[in-house]
């Protein structure tokens, strides 16, 4: 089972991109993030020409989320974060595929710092860290993906000094994020690339991508029990850089059934 994740950047604007990928590397599950769709004009139709079936959580023009599930409907058992009754940024859905609880998410960025939105990004955060914790007392498999927009070392980003400044490296920030981690929730790219170095993100500016001047912001999380199933996880690179793209690339772990 191959559980996916990208930050698709506008699911219309890169509908032909997306639709390359999961034919051509076929995820059992795919989370987006930044759909940057209302509900409505979500195309669904276009992925069950290739045999998925899609859930998702819309709004106009910014954030978003969608899973996608190969040959079954993905039976949604949240919808929004819990927390907050007053939030209604789209940037949670959480579904049971195949046995498997999958949350995907995206995160605020925080940016500026300091501000409201760094302030809401900390408290979301802490808000995660709660469903998280009911997830994990289910004891089932489990797997919280997406873009967490938190980069959680120095090794996850081409420039410490580059970022230094910026909400997704913040102290607070990657506080929040290793306290996730110390609920016993493992990053299942940096387990298997403990030295860093992997980049799923490359802005469009300054010749990022062809500097390769990235970071790891998009993260798959797995409960004990998802955990110890795990045989491999990756980033889909080479979709960063074809026409059009999104300036994330697709994450995604696998699983032994």
């Amino acid at each position: 089972m191959r559980i996916a994740s990208f930050n698709i950047n506008g699911v219309k604007a890169r509908l032909p991109r997306l639709l390359e990928w999961l034919s051509e590397t076929r995820p059992t599950v795919a989370c987006l993030q930044e759909i940057k769709s209302q509900d409505e004009g979500f195309p669904f139709e276009e992925f069950e020409k290739i045999g998925y079936q899609a859930i998702w959580h819309g709004q106009k023009s910014f954030n978003g989320v969608a899973i996608l599930a190969d040959g079954t409907k993905p039976i949604e058992t949240q919808r929004t974060l819990p927390g907050d009754p007053e939030d209604e940024h789209a940037r949670y859905l959480e579904a049971e595929v195949n046995g498997v609880r999958i949350a995907c998410i995206y995160l605020p960025n925080g940016n500026p710092v300091p501000g409201p939105k760094f302030d809401y990004k900390l408290a979301w955060m802490e808000r995660l860290r709660a469903r998280m914790r009911e997830l994990w007392a289910l004891e089932v498999p489990v797997a919280v993906v997406g873009d967490f927009n938190v980069i959680p070392e120095d090794k996850d980003v081409w420039s410490p000094t580059a970022m230094a400044s910026d909400a997704l490296m913040q102290p607070e920030s990657r506080d929040a994020y290793a306290r996730l981690l110390g609920d016993g929730w493992t990053d299942a790219i940096d387990t298997l690339n403990p030295r860093g170095g992997v980049w799923t993100y490359w802005d469009y500016q300054a010749g990022a991508w062809q500097r390769d001047h990235g970071f790891r912001i998009d993260h798959l999380l797995l409960s004990p029990e998802l955990a110890d199933r795990m045989v491999a996880a990756g980033v889909d690179k080479e979709y960063r850089g074809r026409e059009k793209a999104s300036d994330h690339a697709p994450v995604w772990v696998e699983v032994r059934d």
